[in-house]
């Protein structure tokens, strides 16, 4: 591989098989968290080089809450791209955010207990600001690209994770709407708070599949329906990868790529070899 990935995706397995892919590469990866979900894909996409990584294997066999999110970053930060987009599956907590739209959020609230939320630890100690946990630049440029594809899309919206496998209790849902969340997935943490660490540019693209199980008069939600939904969406996906490719090209004005110059709080000399050397991709340009 020879040109620097411009844009990587996360999401499922259907995304690889677009038209136009050329060049088509498969990576494996064995990072200092181990193996990433699958082989990471790299092609050719309108003279730009994108990643597409499976979150949940190929053929769908991780759970959520298994996801290897340190390994999938880490993967993906390993290939040189400084830009990753999350493709998910989601329910609204909103009548307005209606199954078949697309929501691109601008806010989490992590409900999980049950994952690795950090890179660090043993020996280094850092503390990354994550106010607003997905990138505002590259949340502007998916939404533009969204809307290119004639698609109904909403900016913005809190989007609250929680432990699954299973779907919510009515409780459950009705409390999460009360909390003013807008939508309901499983993956979305740790894996923003992940790429931020990474010095990532990250943002989501949330194909709203039901309404949970809050809405007294539709049925309650199904995997039929969400995998039913996906399939509806992957052409509006891939058109909307083409579509925001040279939009990426325009100046940005984040600071996601700095997010640990202020982080690291851990005194240099008292941090283990062994941890530089694990963490070195990410934390290299900040020790030496």
């Amino acid at each position: 591989m020879t040109a620097k990935v411009k844009l990587a995706i996360i999401g499922g397995s259907g995304l690889y098989s677009m038209p136009g892919l050329e060049n088509v590469e498969k990576h494996e990866f064995d990072t200092p968290f181990g193996s990433p979900s699958a082989p990471i894909v790299v092609g050719t996409l309108d003279g730009y080089r994108v990643a597409f990584l499976a979150r949940h294997g190929l053929g769908h066999t991780i759970m959520p809450t298994d996801v290897n999110y340190r390994a999938n970053i880490y993967a993906l930060k390993s290939l040189g791209t400084d830009k990753v987009i999350s493709i998910s599956a989601c329910g609204s907590l909103r009548e307005d955010y209606a199954p078949g739209h697309i929501v691109i959020p601008d806010q989490i609230y992590d409900n999980t207990k049950d994952r690795i939320r950090t890179f660090f630890g043993k020996g280094l100690v850092a503390h990354v600001g994550v106010a607003d946990p997905f990138c505002p630049d590259l949340s502007a440029c998916l939404y533009s690209a969204v809307k290119q594809t004639g698609a109904t899309v909403h900016n913005g919206g809190a989007f609250i994770t929680i432990e699954g496998p299973r779907f919510s209790t009515k409780a459950e849902s009705n409390t999460f709407r009360s909390w003013d969340m807008s939508i309901i997935g499983m993956t979305a943490s740790p894996e923003a708070f992940l790429a931020r660490e990474a010095e990532l540019c990250y943002t989501c693209m949330a194909h709203v599949t039901d309404y949970d199980v809050w809405h007294t008069s539709k049925e309650p939600v199904t995997v039929d329906m969400v995998i039913e939904t996906l399939n509806k969406n992957t052409a509006t996906a891939q058109e909307a990868i083409r579509q925001i490719l040279p939009l990426l090209d325009q100046e940005q004005t984040c600071i996601c790529g700095q997010a640990l110059a202020s982080a690291l709080i851990t005194n240099r000399d008292a941090i283990p070899q062994k941890t530089i050397d694990e963490l070195g991709l990410l934390v290299k340009k900040y020790l030496s």
